[in-house]
């Protein structure tokens, strides 16, 4: 009687803004979205209906997998258990996906998948074993205009129950760079070279995994009387590590056919032999292939297609929620679908739009100082800015606001959410800008350094912003506060510096592995004299002795003759936007220099850029 007592005392403690938290009237007969789902005519508005509904309810985390079952307190566990099963009632898909012959048909495609893969073998379960779960996801993809392409299943493992040492053991798996993907875009368009995208279907049921591991039956698909369960074999989405299996497995298929991993991005492959030249990198089940010779992409295509089922999506339009469109002078890379989605979900798609993302740093500080009042909901402010994150992949524009608002994610005050839905109508003024590759006269490194001294008013730290260009586009920028305290504008530039020189360090060994060697040295231009000064000289000994050893790498690149560093007017750097906030007619300047267009103004009939 104690132990229930206690229980329920812990369970009414919980705050009403707990995932676990059920309010009286959250029963499972309870209908949270009035809106009935009907097959393919309406699924895009009841999932938007049903993710909102749950989201109010704090309760969407045990859809996306965020909310994890507690493992130390049994009380905690079984609340969430009972959480769980009253969102399932509520979400009731599987119900509603068996009765659509569209849902039916893709579950029975992904079950063909996995028994064609010999996914696993029934076994009887081993005595002090226990079984992870298994559930299935619904999506629907769309095309870059909006349009449904195709209605998707997948059967998942529920790897939040599996032990670390007993069932999985490494999970981490490496991902393409975005900075890499932009160099060898820039490096496509100088060359002229076709740029083609593939598409691994089910590729984590490629991986094979070395533990034992107990999945139960899937339902529907066995009878109810079948005691024994499934023993994996391959691995499966859901699975820790299915994302490190089945990067092993890929990159063992590539070696062998005679690529070479790079030692500075593991998901770059190149192939270099008999004057052909193929670069080929990887987004876990996405892939981009560029190169000098059709003939050999089409041969590593034949050679994928054996090993994996693969879709040849053809020539690279879009790729992880940026579209690529292409004219003869270059590429543009933009996420407009996606920003628009962004406005829509927030509503502000129907905003007054502005021309800055963030307001001059007085006016900012003026407005924080006056309002302290700390955000009750910060879930919210949190999504917002994690998307805009991701959207800052083609908006360097919008850097330093993301950078600023980044800063409070875990405190928020009502005024950071009013600076972040300013932002949103900055976004409205051109959902499509991006980013502009051209062609130039030689591809070269070029680099420049800002920062803004003592800008963080509680710990007085600096902001380093910075912009690496390839040719004439931009592959690179950071816009980030620094992490130790500079005593002067001098040091807090020379910081900065120190941090470009790194990534254009990286970007020399990058590069030289896809065959192009920039000419040494690379310009570093900075628009602080002092600075300067010290990364040439062991001047002002009394300002820089405390420095630690590891900045003083960039005095050696420049004795090296790597790096050359070169003073600029503070009007002509563009890396002045990633430090703070600009006027509008600077601003305006700023994303110029950056080679941001907005290319919808641009589009003929045929949806091509206009000469």
């Amino acid at each position: 009687m104690g132990d229930t007592s206690t229980s329920a005392t812990m369970i009414s403690k919980l705050d009403i803004g707990d995932p676990l938290y059920l309010h009286p009237s959250d029963s499972s007969t309870l209908t949270i979205v009035s809106i009935k789902l009907k097959g393919t005519e309406n699924y895009p508005v009841w999932s938007n209906a049903m993710r909102l509904a749950l989201e109010a309810k704090n309760k969407y985390g045990f859809i996306d997998g965020k909310c994890i079952k507690p493992k130390d307190d049994q009380v905690l566990a079984n609340q969430w258990e009972r959480c769980n099963s009253v969102v399932i009632t509520w979400l009731n898909l599987i119900w509603e996906a068996a009765k659509d012959p569209r849902w039916v048909e893709a579950m029975n495609k992904e079950m063909e998948a996995l028994f064609r893969n010999n996914t696993w073998t029934l076994v009887d379960l081993p005595p002090g074993r226990k079984p992870i779960g298994c559930k299935w996801v619904y999506k629907v993809k769309y095309k870059s205009s909006g349009e449904i392409e195709r209605f998707k299943a997948r059967l998942v493992a529920k790897g939040f129950n599996q032990r670390e040492g007993l069932d999985f053991g490494e999970t981490f798996s490496p991902v393409v760079k975005m900075v890499t993907v932009r160099c060898i875009i820039a490096l496509a368009v100088q060359n002229d070279w076709p740029m083609f995208q593939l598409d691994i279907n089910n590729a984590f049921l490629y991986g094979t995994i070395n533990e034992d591991v107990y999945m139960c039956l899937p339902k529907g698909y066995y009878s109810p009387d079948e005691t024994r369960v499934c023993k994996l074999v391959k691995s499966l989405y859901g699975l820790k590590q299915a994302p490190r299996k089945w990067n092993e497995k890929l990159s063992s298929v590539l070696v062998d056919y005679g690529f070479v991993q790079s030692k500075c991005d593991h998901s770059m492959y190149v192939l270099s032999r008999n004057g052909v030249f193929i670069v080929l990198l990887v987004y876990v089940d996405d892939i981009v292939v560029t190169g000098n010779n059709i003939d050999e992409v089409n041969k590593i295509k034949g050679v994928l297609n054996l090993n994996f089922q693969i879709k040849d999506l053809g020539k690279l339009k879009y790729f992880l929620g940026i579209e690529v469109l292409y004219n003869k002078s270059g590429v543009c890379l933009n996420q407009r679908k996606y920003c628009l989605e962004l406005l829509s979900e927030f509503g502000y798609l129907a905003c007054k739009p502005i021309k800055t993302p963030i307001e001059q740093s007085y006016l900012i500080t003026a407005k924080i100082s006056k309002n302290q009042s700390v955000l009750k909901n910060i879930t919210g402010f949190q999504k917002l800015v994690g998307k805009l994150i991701y959207l800052s992949l083609t908006r360097p524009d919008i850097s330093y606001a993301v950078q600023f608002l980044s800063q409070f994610m875990h405190s928020p005050t009502d005024m950071h959410l009013q600076i972040a839905l300013r932002l949103l109508r900055y976004l409205k003024s051109g959902p499509g800008c991006g980013l502009l590759f051209k062609k130039d006269d030689k591809l070269g490194l070029v680099g420049f350094v800002d920062s803004d001294w003592a800008k963080c008013l509680s710990t007085r730290k600096s902001v380093t912003g910075y912009c690496v260009y390839l040719g004439g586009s931009l592959v690179s920028w950071k816009s980030k506060k620094q992490s130790t305290v500079s005593r002067s504008t001098g040091e807090a530039e020379y910081r900065a510096m120190c941090s470009a020189t790194c990534e254009i360090m990286w970007l020399l060994n990058l590069l030289r592995e896809v065959g192009v060697n920039c000419e040494l040295p690379v310009k570093l231009y900075c628009d602080s004299k002092a600075a300067i000064s010290i990364a040439a000289n062991p001047v002002f000994h009394e300002k820089t002795k405390h420095f630690e050893v590891d900045l003083h790498f960039l005095r050696e690149k420049v004795g090296s003759g790597i790096i050359e560093t070169v003073k600029v007017d503070s009007e002509s750097q563009p890396a002045d936007g990633f430090t703070k906030g600009l006027s509008v007619e600077q601003h305006k300047v700023f994303c110029e220099k950056l080679g941001m267009v907005n290319w919808f103004s641009y589009l003929n009939e045929e949806g091509m850029l206009k000469e």
